[in-house]
């Protein structure tokens, strides 16, 4: 488990791809402070199990079912990518539950400044944007941002100075690829109620009986 709250940037040293899997090394430090092999450490935003470390990175082996879901197909070397260490139980919570599972990808589709702030407006599928509520979390690349507004076809994020400095967002131009992961309450809100406009999606789950007017005689 994540909190959306990026640790540092990397960059991707080599990344082998076989078929549709392979294996990535990204060069790093201080995402390596007390690491070891077998830890997860999300890159950008998907998380992968350390399965060997030096002394400036750390390999992962990527899976066919990853390089479905996300961006991490279109990386080569020398590309940045975020990076966070799996949430310590001690730590503070600073973003969001984020679990490193991407739902799948969306486009850049403008970049807009407005005084301090950066607007990015990202464009994705329906099945993603039935997840995605105004004033809501998001997961973009793997940072923790706030959905500011939701349109037809997708939503847009606004990001302090901070926010764009310390991560990969900003870098991005029109047209390229993020990794989505949506709030994974709402997935269990929709799931349990059948809300969902794509059956085809959960045409195997058995009815669970939960409904709205349910859960208002309890208060909810």
């Amino acid at each position: 488990m994540f909190t959306g709250i990026i640790e540092e940037i990397g960059t991707i040293r080599t990344i082998y791809i076989q078929g549709s899997s392979g294996v990535i090394y990204i060069n790093a430090q201080k995402i390596l402070e007390g690491t070891i092999v077998g830890d997860s450490i999300a890159v950008n935003g998907i998380c992968l199990t350390v399965t060997s470390l030096s002394p400036n990175g750390f390999t992962a082996d990527v899976m066919a079912e990853t390089i479905r879901r996300s961006s991490l197909g279109n990386v080569k070397p020398g590309d940045p990518v975020n990076l966070e260490r799996a949430m310590a139980a001690n730590g503070r919570f600073g973003g969001h539950l984020v679990s490193g599972h991407i739902d799948g990808t969306g486009i850049i589709q403008t970049v807009r400044r407005e005084e301090n702030a950066v607007w990015v407006q990202v464009s994705t599928s329906p099945k993603l944007l039935e997840l995605v509520v105004e004033k809501g979390s998001i997961a973009i690349d793997g940072i923790s941002l706030t959905v500011a507004a939701v349109m037809p076809s997708g939503f847009q994020v606004s990001l302090i100075p901070h926010t764009g400095a310390q991560t990969t967002l900003l870098q991005k131009r029109p047209g390229e690829l993020v990794n989505l992961e949506t709030d994974i309450v709402g997935k269990y809100v929709q799931k349990l109620l059948g809300l969902s406009s794509h059956p085809e999606a959960d045409s195997h789950a058995a009815p669970s009986g939960l409904t709205l007017e349910y859960l208002s005689t309890l208060g909810y």
